[in-house]
């Protein structure tokens, strides 16, 4: 006998996407598409699953959250729906906790509305030139300039901030790789602290709570 439990299909809007995050993903779908990328309803999925996110997700969360609504997929399959998203500068996978987070340009840079976007080829607004770490890479010289990011992670509550134009840090790993005539194809700088309102708590709590809190 047949089943009779039905899921819904890829790329419905079966998740309650914010209107803010059915934005962004549409105009990661041009990105990809100026890019010469296509973004199926999964890498549309996986990609709002991240940008929806308030901390970095697992693999292995995104498929329980996947599963839901159109069945569990193959995890080959959403591994590589991530590697693409890697690949074209959307997403971020941070070493440290093995987990990923959306591209800060795409979560800023996207338009409010269709009629505030812009040709991405030629205003100078593109995701490329804004982007150390933009999709494509057309040489491994080029690539040393694209796949490059920065992060500051918070050990106390899990937040990671992206720093965007950190030009400094990829100009000495440049300078580092160009002395030793290594060829960089990616970088990643973790920087693991505390941030700013977790350092404050920390400052205001007496070291006997300090102690406690860290026992439970």
């Amino acid at each position: 006998m047949p089943s009779t439990s039905q899921h819904a299909t890829p790329g419905a809007d079966v998740y309650g996407f914010s209107a803010r995050t059915r934005q962004q993903l549409d105009y990661a779908t041009r990105l990809c598409a100026n890019q010469g990328g296509r973004m199926t309803p999964q890498r549309r999925d996986v990609l709002g699953l991240i940008l929806r996110a308030s901390t970095p997700v697992g693999a292995y969360d995104l498929l329980e959250q996947l599963k839901h609504a159109s069945g569990r997929p193959a995890p080959p399959t959403v591994y590589r729906a991530l590697d693409f998203l890697l690949e074209h500068g959307l997403i971020h996978r941070i070493e440290r906790l093995s987990a990923f987070v959306p591209c800060t340009h795409l979560l800023h840079d996207a338009p409010d509305s269709a009629a505030d976007c812009c040709d991405h080829d030629t205003t100078g607004h593109s995701h490329a030139g804004h982007c150390q770490h933009a999709a494509q890479p057309m040489d491994p010289a080029q690539a040393a300039s694209m796949h490059t990011a920065q992060f500051l992670i918070c050990s106390a509550c899990g937040a990671v901030t992206e720093i965007a134009n950190a030009t400094a840090i990829l100009d000495l790993l440049r300078t580092i790789c160009q002395d030793k005539s290594f060829t960089m194809h990616s970088a990643s700088v973790e920087v693991e602290g505390l941030c700013a309102q977790c350092a404050a708590t920390a400052r205001n709590t007496p070291p006997h709570d300090a102690a406690k809190e860290h026992d439970r």
